[in-house]
């Protein structure tokens, strides 16, 4: 999937290089033939999303006589990280560009491509007319500033097989660790042919792999806690030693399927399956039968026996936002803030993009906002992950972001998966060696 090769492209060595190199000179404002103070725009390489911002700039534009703002899609070849690091180098970076996630931005941050966007005057206006108070805390860097201006959030949250669960004497998924292994331990008993969870990329260490399996659970058993804060870590020991002591026994009781295995969850070879909202086209045309209620719900993360009583669960937010560039002059930085005020200052332009799009807008109302009702009516599905998206935190706001995960991955999450480490030793081991990472 597209959107799931973000962290394809140059090592962070090479990444600050070049963005040093196109640091720290602010352009002219850009202007165009008809003297109009011009916003450039790159939308992510997605045609619905394109499309989207096509027609803001459009219907933006009937209201303006000094502004025009000019949208186009970034290349994704060879990544679209690429391509913005190129841009930047060159001196030919947009004023703003969506496709944002938290990790990337923290990269353009230490090298000075990007500016504070909550800086900008109309920033508060902004974050209040669309209603995300909640949802943007998250997005929050460690030294307190904010370079991202999410546009969509999409919780991470598990599918589980409503027929199988039914059979096997459960109304509704479980919610804690303890519940999970009762249910595992029937469903073993029942059908030892299928698992609880299967998914190749469990035993992969490749760091944005984390983003579906440890980070939803880990985020569910810290409520929320960061993992690298400030260039040190800082997780919760107890909730990641948690997380890791869960999977160790689901791989023990051979309740994981890592191999090759096509379509597990929709072909009833496991019983749950992590799951981000992209999915549900897909299912449409390739299991129609799959329907939602019936044959399978939508669920949080399982938390720790300790949290049971908690109100609400955390989880990993696969989620990108917008950025403005140093680059851009002060007229267009202006500008731009006007533009994304008359963007988000109108809840149907959201509607419309979660209707284009599909993508869960960063907001915290969407469920309770009538501009949303028909559409949730259409799709109970999205309504679960829209739901959540107040309690879903985006990816660690680290430069190197990509290492940690690669080096938790090899060190600690796969070595527990494939039963070669105890929980414990895994995680220390890890944990000292994600530190002598950081600087």
């Amino acid at each position: 999937m597209k959107r799931m090769k973000w962290l394809i492209g140059l090592s962070t060595a090479l990444l600050c290089g070049a963005l040093l190199t196109g640091c720290g000179t602010k352009k002219e404002t850009n202007t165009d033939t008809d003297g109009k103070t011009k916003v450039t725009f790159w939308a992510a390489p997605n045609p619905t999303q394109l499309k989207y911002w096509e027609e803001m700039a459009t219907e933006f534009g009937k209201s303006q006589s000094d502004i025009v703002v000019e949208v186009s899609q970034m290349k994704e070849s060879p990544s679209s990280e690429a391509t913005i690091q190129s841009a930047i180098a060159s001196k030919t970076a947009p004023t703003l560009s969506e496709n944002i996630n938290r990790s990337f931005a923290a990269q353009l941050a230490a090298s000075e491509a990007i500016l504070p966007i909550d800086e900008q005057k109309g920033f508060d206006d902004i974050v209040k007319g669309r209603n995300m108070t909640k949802t943007i805390d998250s997005w929050q860097f460690s030294d307190g500033e904010q370079f991202v201006l999410p546009v969509y959030s999409n919780p991470i949250l598990f599918a589980w097989n409503l027929e199988l669960l039914k059979e096997l004497g459960y109304n509704e998924p479980p919610k804690t660790y303890s519940e999970l292994l009762e249910v595992g331990k029937k469903l073993k008993d029942k059908h030892p042919d299928k698992v609880m969870w299967a998914k190749k990329d469990l035993a992969d260490p490749t760091a944005w792999m984390r983003w579906f399996d440890f980070f939803p659970l880990y985020n569910g058993a810290s409520e929320g806690s960061s993992f690298v804060e400030a260039n040190k870590v800082s997780a919760d020991d107890q909730a990641v030693e948690d997380v890791l002591t869960l999977v160790s026994k689901l791989q023990k009781e051979d309740l994981l399927l890592t191999g090759e295995s096509t379509d597990p969850f929709e072909n009833s070879i496991s019983l749950m399956a992590d799951l981000g909202p992209w999915t549900f086209p897909n299912w449409a045309e390739k299991y129609p039968e799959l329907t939602y209620g019936e044959s399978y719900t939508i669920a949080t993360p399982v938390v720790p026996d300790r949290l049971k009583a908690a109100e609400t669960v955390s989880t990993y937010a696969d989620a990108k936002g917008i950025v403005m560039y140093a680059q851009a002059g002060e007229k267009e930085q202006a500008a731009a803030m006007k533009f994304l005020k008359f963007v988000y200052g109108d809840e149907t332009h959201d509607a419309k993009f979660l209707e284009v799009t599909s993508l869960i807008p960063a907001r915290d109302d969407a469920t309770e906002n009538a501009a949303f009702k028909e559409y949730f009516e259409a799709h109970p599905e999205m309504a679960a992950y829209a739901e959540n998206v107040p309690y879903a935190v985006p990816a660690m706001d680290n430069e190197l972001y990509n290492d940690i995960q690669q080096t938790f991955g090899e060190q600690t999450w796969v070595p527990v998966i494939r039963g070669e480490k105890a929980p414990a030793k895994a995680w220390s081991e890890g944990k000292k060696a994600i530190e002598g990472v950081l600087p």
